[in-house]
């Protein structure tokens, strides 16, 4: 279970997961304090562009998701229209990895040993 095989002691998982917490929310707003047109200058790093001249799903998506995090979701749907399914689905994912890895509570009960 998990994308990560990280092995953290029973110990410490609470301060990891409120560490990744923290590093999450410090990014999310890193990103709202850049300009939401921070990412729509420049060539493009798209391999399929590059390369072929051709556009994937992928492309637009990075510069979607900037605009979608500014609230900006007519942009956000002219750079990639998927930025509405991945973006959210994204942060569920990372938020409920941490949740099940370092924050949900302990529920296994020790039995007691059979007499």
């Amino acid at each position: 279970m998990g994308l990560f095989k990280i092995q953290v002691p029973e110990k410490h998982k609470k301060k990891v997961g409120y560490g990744l917490l923290f590093l999450l929310i410090s990014f999310g707003l890193f990103l709202m304090y850049l300009p939401a047109d921070y990412f729509d200058t420049g060539e493009a790093m798209c391999l399929s562009v590059r390369f072929f001249d051709v556009e994937c799903y992928g492309c637009g998506l990075t510069r979607g998701v900037m605009h979608f995090i500014h609230f900006e979701f007519a942009e956000a749907w002219e750079y990639n229209k998927l930025t509405f399914i991945v973006f959210p689905l994204l942060v569920y994912m990372l938020l409920f990895e941490i949740w099940q890895r370092f924050l949900k509570p302990n529920t296994k009960e020790k039995l007691p040993p059979n007499q």
